[in-house]
């Protein structure tokens, strides 16, 4: 390409987002770093490799739709293009019976692992397709979840496998116009939000156990790969997991 090729990363201010954020700007990749948290994403930035593309510390509650469009116009505004949309940024509900969970809790998880992953894909399909050159790639963090549940996590386990048809739904709509989708799902890299399974993590027969964890950098890479595929190539659904983690027969 001969642009500089630019990118935004939701939830880049923790685990899998700032890997991913640094990793594509060390390859030269303008990124915009979207998180709630100001003070991460500038931990996020300081972090940036030399000689690589620009950072831009944008900080953006997604699934507040008038951020979310401030974050997008800042991103042209600033970079002049969008290539790369990794919508990263999620969440659980707490781990009990369903039926313990309120219905607001249920909506909060549908609210920023869906919805605000539809909403941030309809900003980027709308630059994707008016930018010259024309086109792009919108990359969703899925999960294993998007294949199997653990206990407990119904909210959770629905919105993953909901964007999985979201996902589909972009790769197909967006063939026109030279922009499409894929869905990496990863399983138990280190991450903050995976400590609990170095501790100990409810598995399907009632019991604890802890699983193993893989390194968050292979993520990075995989993300980084997706990302510089040709627009005539997609690599439309990846699982990067730890090996011996128990997926292949959960259950």
């Amino acid at each position: 390409m001969s642009h500089t090729r630019s990118v935004i990363v939701t939830g880049a201010g923790s685990g899998i987002g700032r890997a991913v954020a640094l990793a594509m700007q060390a390859d030269g990749y303008n990124v915009a770093l979207a998180g709630r948290r100001a003070d991460e994403l500038d931990k996020t930035a300081v972090q940036a490799a030399e000689g690589g593309g620009r950072m831009l510390a944008l900080p953006t509650d997604v699934t507040d739709d008038d951020q979310v469009a401030r974050l997008f116009a800042r991103t042209v505004e600033e970079f002049g293009r969008l290539d790369v949309l990794f919508n990263n940024a999620g969440r659980g509900a707490p781990q009990v019976p369903m039926e313990e969970l309120t219905p607001q809790q249920w909506r909060d998880v549908v609210d920023l692992n869906l919805t605000a992953c539809f909403v941030c894909a309809q900003h980027a399909i709308r630059i994707m397709k008016a930018q010259e050159p024309k086109g792009g790639r919108i990359i969703n963090n899925g999960s294993i979840s998007a294949h199997t549940p653990r206990p407990f996590t119904a909210p959770y386990t629905a919105t993953k496998h909901a964007l999985t048809g979201l996902t589909k739904s972009i790769a197909l709509d967006g063939r026109p116009d030279d922009i499409t989708a894929c869905q990496i799902d990863i399983g138990n890299a280190v991450t903050g939000m995976t400590k609990v399974m170095a501790e100990g993590i409810l598995q399907a027969n009632g019991e604890k156990m802890v699983e193993p964890r893989m390194d968050v950098e292979h993520v990075a890479t995989s993300v980084l790969h997706m990302a510089n595929l040709p627009l005539d190539a997609n690599a439309l659904f990846m699982t990067v997991m730890a090996t011996k983690m128990p997926h292949i027969g959960r259950g």
